[in-house]
């Protein structure tokens, strides 16, 4: 079979509002329209796109990873990236055909929405979840950002202490590449810390460091999925693993959440012979319900009687107001089958770019072995900074500290919001975590649209995203609207006040 390379000029305007990464999308879209492109053509490779145009790798990334959520390109690995060879003929009609390529100017972008562009990617998906993506992957921190730890409280000085102390010893293992499954001191610190807190018991050879969730999510599948394997996945669920795990093949089956958390039983009804399930039980991503303990070994007991295996996601546990933290559902795992995933990029800053795994057992060599062909470690450095982070004590007083501190500035946003919105917008803060979900009041003429009331508060500079995007089927009637913010950078009252006040003027548009 002989795969077309077909030349493709792009061109960006660095004079234009419209950030690179949206440009670029654009572009593609117009020459699939035109049939410039075709399904199965070959597509430049990010490198070479990155180079063409002199802007970053991780921009071209960017825009790759809406391309392929939106349906448009497929990622075949070491193969390269393709026009998407079951394109739909919505999408191919959906950009502008004809000689111009000129992309719309960003208010235009922002206010046509599903009236330039299809509404819904194949998977379902509203196309409002580019922006969300961008928001999440965004290096400039901005107000409200959800999952954004609190960068003012970070003690730098005892880290940058840390950090330059080891690169000073002058270590060869610093500088040589790094170990493929991680730092050794630092996974035997992580599984302490786990057995303490978590009250997960594992051996540090079951730790495995990775460069972050989305690095962690590979790793696993490529250790244990096979092609068409099927995974519960929690509706409404976290957006950036839905958008990497389109990209892998894997099939997700959406499970309603309710306040017990995901419905094992609704589950089971959809796909019983499903192969994973993803879950977040201790604050769910993105309504924040905790998995009650009845649902906890009901999905244990699915994934027991037939050698499934369960993702659990404990992204920010570290955090919890009311209470003691809960234990992980691994500590409930008799029959190792969960596989529990932590990071550092809620209890430490989401630029250090360390996440953990913890296996069972019986696949520790699996992913050991997947994870040596990879290749792919963290920093060394960084690892070690963290191990002494660990050793002397300052990662237990840390989470400590900040666990107050975030109490206190949850119930600041808390307080602003209900006195800014009254009856129009329903807070019900969750007992954990970093960030929550508020939902509005149906208006008089239906459903409010967050989606707009996200894309205005972007403008104004805020970092909301809207609550919807994060089900399957966000537009239907029937989903609830609202909105996702973090709140752990909220300083004061007055600030709390500001931006309630700034995000009510986006709902009255």
């Amino acid at each position: 079979m002989t795969v077309r390379n077909p030349t493709l000029a792009i061109e960006i305007d660095r004079q234009k509002p419209l950030p690179i990464y949206l440009q670029i999308c654009e572009r593609f879209r117009t020459a699939i329209a035109a049939g410039h492109l075709r399904p199965g053509d070959r597509v430049p490779a990010l490198r070479g796109l990155a180079a063409q145009l002199s802007t970053a790798r991780g921009t071209v990334e960017l825009a790759y990873t809406i391309l392929v959520d939106e349906g448009y390109l497929q990622m075949r690995g070491a193969a390269g990236t393709f026009v998407s060879p079951s394109l739909s003929e919505s999408l191919m009609q959906a950009a502008p055909a004809g000689g111009s390529q000129d992309a719309p100017d960003a208010q235009t972008t922002e206010a046509a929405g599903a009236a330039k562009t299809p509404d819904a990617s194949p998977s379902g998906q509203p196309r409002a979840r580019q922006s969300a993506i961008a928001v999440a992957l965004s290096g400039e921190p901005r107000a409200l950002q959800p999952g954004l730890p609190a960068l003012d409280a970070f003690p730098r000085k005892i880290w940058s202490r840390l950090v330059t102390r080891r690169a000073r010893s002058g270590e060869r293992t610093l500088l040589a590449y790094p170990d493929p499954v991680g730092y050794l001191p630092l996974r035997e610190h992580i599984a302490t810390y786990l057995g303490l807190s978590r009250g997960v018991t594992c051996l540090p050879d079951q730790v495995f460091i990775t460069s972050g969730y989305r690095a962690t999510l590979e790793l696993v599948l490529r250790s244990l999925a096979s092609p068409g394997d099927r995974m519960w996945f929690e509706d409404p669920g976290y957006l950036l693993a839905r958008s990497f795990l389109a990209e892998t093949g894997v099939q997700l089956v959406p499970v309603p959440i309710d306040e017990e958390g995901i419905d094992v039983e609704r589950g089971i009804e959809r796909d019983p012979e499903a192969r994973f399930a993803l879950v977040t039980p201790s604050h769910q991503s993105s309504l924040g319900n905790t998995l009650s303990l009845a649902r906890r070994m009901a999905l244990l007991t699915w994934a027991e009687t037939g050698s499934r295996w369960i993702i659990e996601d404990d992204y920010d546990s570290e955090f919890r107001y009311l209470g003691r933290p809960l234990p992980a559902l691994k500590s409930l795992d008799r029959h190792d089958r969960v596989l529990y995933c932590g990071t550092f990029s809620k209890v430490m800053f989401p630029g250090l770019r360390l996440a953990y795994t913890v296996v069972p057992e019986r696949a520790v060599e699996r992913v050991g072995r997947v994870a040596c062909s990879m290749n792919a470690g963290a920093p060394t450095l960084f690892q070690a900074a963290l191990a002494d982070f660990f050793e002397q004590g300052h990662f237990a007083r840390h989470v400590k500290r900040m666990r107050t501190l975030y109490g206190q500035r949850r119930l600041l946003i808390a307080q602003a919001l209900k006195q800014t919105f009254g009856e129009q917008l329903t807070v019900e803060l969750p007992s954990g975590g970093i960030q929550f979900s508020v939902q509005f009041a149906e208006a008089a003429h239906g459903p409010v649209d967050d989606v707009a009331v996200a894309s205005r508060a972007r403008q104004a500079g805020l970092a909301v995203l809207p609550l919807s995007i994060w089900y399957a089927h966000g537009r239907m009637r029937d989903t609830p609207r609202g909105l996702v913010m973090g709140f752990a950078n909220i300083t004061d009252a007055n600030e709390a006040g500001r931006l309630a006040r700034t995000l009510r003027a986006c709902l009255d548009g």
